[in-house]
């Protein structure tokens, strides 16, 4: 990602910060249309999930700045959610289900370029998050 991208994220994220609650009710709707499957791996209030994932989204968006700092706790994200169930053909619909929600939620500030930024931002954290699942899964002898 080039410095401009990560600007664009960054001030792109600080407008949906606003509208969190309904962003994040907007993605796992989304998320749940795209596989069905996935909502059985979410047992707890969809209400409180949502702050968590807006915050983690948040946390990950300024850390975008800081790689070294961030990728270790993004790496430990990703054992976490293998743990849960996560496996890698999920961080495609994750990644699909985030961009429309942005775009959904920004409406004409998703231009383009932030669109670029936003997927670049995605592919590197979930590439880390998935790195972070391999290591969590045991060796095989």
């Amino acid at each position: 990602m080039t410095p401009q991208q990560i600007t664009l994220v960054q001030k792109s994220f600080a407008d949906v910060k606003p509208i969190a609650g309904p962003a994040a009710n907007l993605f796992y709707n989304r998320l749940f249309t795209l596989d069905p499957s996935l909502r059985k791996m979410f047992k707890g209030d969809l209400t409180a999930q949502g702050q968590m994932l807006m915050s983690m989204i948040g946390a990950a968006v300024m850390g975008l700045s800081n790689l070294e700092v961030l990728a270790p706790a993004v790496r430990k994200l990703g054992a976490r959610h293998a743990g849960y169930g996560v496996r890698t053909e999920h961080y495609a619909v994750v990644g699909s289900a985030l961009l429309w929600t942005l775009e959904q939620g920004l409406g004409s500030k998703f231009t383009p370029q932030v669109r670029e930024a936003w997927t670049g931002a995605y592919e590197l954290l979930s590439e880390v998050m998935q790195l972070g699942a391999m290591e969590e899964q045991p060796m095989l002898s």
